[in-house]
């Protein structure tokens, strides 16, 4: 009885042996695997069987077996990589991954993904990365009396994780909702645009946009010019003016007037006459044609300190025409504090002003702005405001005391300036539309944040890689092909984006390589080895003993 035991528990031995030397191959035959997680296996001692001895009950062991087979999910060293979507988890996480059409999900270390013909970013099986989408989301440019919207890029993701996919290779147009100039105005320049009665809005008098030349070069002292993009993704010349204004009671300021043009042929304006009818104004129709907004800038020793901005408003029926001053008014602001214009380029429909419901506005920065937007965000620093808006225009005369500005003032660090540096100069000009673009490249942040660039230097945030932890990541089934399942000993997958607590981080164009140590590997096959022939000696050891044993009959 005892010696039979004895070559079944050497059996046990050579069984689970043989077993980790299954597992010791399997790791080192994934040495080179990417995303490879190694395993170990432990043993447990077979339960024992009582036995009398003279102390009394004794414990006698009958053998081993296999107690456990982890999974080593410690981090692999990373390889780099040409393409962007190669990409690597330095911390817990996981990538989520779903067959096309259903609802199974599968979870992976193996970051290396590509876009198949279909535009889904997948792995080598063709399971779709899931990711969620990033919102491309809106601000608002209001006016004092209407707001309208237009788009901006945001980073916040949306809705549930979803099939990562690139169904367009294209990034759509975005009209110009923001320009900033920023400039030197030389202040020893001469007064090139001279009037009796509007000593302010000399340029606009001397505009005349059904000519080929608006404005001659000698009735202005410095222009500058920039593109914006309407709502199709067509690009625009937008030109700004210049002029100092000489009087004799400035107060010791400086100031010039400004005029935002654009080409006459491309304002696409209408209004409402005076007898209701809709006026087209633009496209060189009239003296006013291809004028957007018009003001002044005050500097008070060579700091810009107020600014006023008069636009075109449609009030039911101009008087006189878009060219006479009496029908031009202080502007509307955007919610960041600047006057906005609108040309409305494409000649849409109730688009023409910037308090019009279909209208696309520009603010304009030159460097200031406004805190204060009650009332209509105007006011004056000498006498009172007409209550008529048109009438607050006409009030203007040679004190500057009675140009609007701004309630409350904020000039930024970046502002227009008037100091003598040898002549006028832009120091800074953008805007923030562009046209339609091309993809190029993708490219992944550490917050796992895929990114297309365009070919019209648009930089736009795509989708967000979903990770996946686990509770007992340990109880998580291994379904090959570097794939994991969740069990109910894992526990349920718990998604976050990368750089969230728990989830690591992203690598772009890197991979994460097998975990497995080969010389670990090589000392625990040696271990192996000798166990099984430990337990060989045991098997063959217990056949000698049965031999004698069986010997003595003869």
């Amino acid at each position: 009885m005892g010696l039979g035991s004895s070559l079944y528990a050497g059996i046990t031995g050579l069984t689970v042996h043989s077993e980790r030397m299954t597992v010791i191959g399997n790791n080192l035959a994934n040495v080179n695997t990417v995303g490879f997680k190694g395993t170990w296996m432990q043993f447990e001692d077979l339960l024992s069987q009582d036995f009398a001895t003279v102390n009394g009950v004794g414990q006698i062991g009958r053998g081993v077996r296999v107690s456990t087979i982890y999974s080593d999910f410690g981090q692999g060293s990373f390889e780099s990589s040409t393409e962007a979507t190669d990409v690597a988890i330095s911390g817990d996480g996981m990538f989520v991954l779903s067959p096309k059409g259903l609802d199974s999900k599968f979870y992976s270390r193996a970051g290396n993904f590509r876009f198949d013909n279909d535009g889904y970013l997948v792995d080598p099986h063709g399971y779709v990365v899931q990711g969620w989408a990033v919102e491309q989301a809106t601000t608002s440019v209001s006016s004092t009396s209407a707001t309208t919207t237009s788009t901006v890029n945001s980073t916040r993701i949306v809705g549930t994780p979803t099939d990562i996919r690139l169904d367009n290779f294209q990034s759509s147009p975005k009209a110009t909702s923001s320009m900033s100039v920023v400039t030197n105005l030389d202040p020893t320049a001469t007064d090139k645009s001279t009037s009796a009665t509007h000593p302010y809005f000399a340029m606009f008098e001397n505009w005349d946009g059904t000519e080929d030349t608006p404005l001659d070069a000698t009735r202005y002292s410095y222009s500058t010019t920039m593109k914006v993009f309407d709502d199709i993704g067509t690009a625009h010349n937008v030109t700004v003016y210049f002029d100092p204004v000489t009087l004799s009671n400035a107060g010791g300021d400086t100031v010039w007037e400004y005029m935002v043009t654009v080409n006459p042929s491309e304002d696409r304006r209408m209004l409402s006459g005076a007898d209701g009818n809709i006026t087209s104004i633009g496209k060189g129709l009239t003296e006013a044609s291809g004028v957007l907004m018009v003001g002044t800038l005050t500097f008070t020793t060579g700091q810009l300190t107020a600014m006023s901005a008069f636009t075109l408003k449609s009030n039911g029926g101009m008087t006189g025409g878009p060219d006479d001053l009496r029908n031009w008014t202080p502007a509307d602001f955007s919610t960041g504090g600047y006057p906005v214009f609108t040309a409305n380029f494409l000649g849409k429909s109730n688009a023409s002003t910037a308090e019009a419901a279909n209208a696309t506005p520009i603010q304009m920065d030159f460097g200031i702005s406004n805190n204060d937007l009650s009332g209509n965000g105007w006011t004056v620093s000498l006498g009172t405001m007409p209550s008529n808006a048109a009438a607050a225009q006409l009030a203007i005369t040679n004190s500057t005391g009675y140009l609007p500005s701004f309630r409350d003032p904020a000039v930024s660090a970046l502002a227009t300036q008037s100091y003598n540096t040898g002549g006028s100069s832009t120091l800074f000009q953008g805007q923030d539309g562009y046209s339609a673009g091309i993809l190029q490249n993708i490219s992944v942040s550490r917050e796992g944040v895929l990114t297309g660039h365009y070919s019209n230097g648009e930089v736009i945030e795509l989708y967000a890689l979903t990770l996946a932890t686990f509770t007992n990541k340990h109880g998580l089934r291994r379904e090959g092909g570097n794939l994991f399942s969740e069990t109910r000993e894992s526990g349920p997958a718990l998604t976050g984006q990368a750089g969230s607590s728990g989830k690591g981080t992203v690598d772009g164009n890197a991979l994460e390589l097998s975990n497995v140590d080969m010389a670990t590997e090589f000392v625990r096959m040696i271990t192996t080895q000798r166990g099984f022939q430990a337990n060989t000696k045991v098997i063959t050891t217990t056949d000698s003993m049965l031999g004698e044993v069986i010997a003595m009959k003869r």
